[in-house]
């Protein structure tokens, strides 16, 4: 199965993560406030 690729200035799509608090987070809680940058880091801990 091939993913399933976003063009620029296409919105991400939602979805919900655990920050380093251990507090679960949804990109869409920040849409509309001010610009994302999502760094996905490989082997972080």
């Amino acid at each position: 199965m091939r993913p399933q690729l976003i063009t620029p200035g296409e919105l991400a799509p939602d979805f919900e993560l655990e920050d380093v608090n251990g507090r679960f987070i949804r990109l869409s809680s920040f849409r509309g406030n001010k610009p994302v940058v999502l760094a996905f880091l490989r082997g972080f801990l």
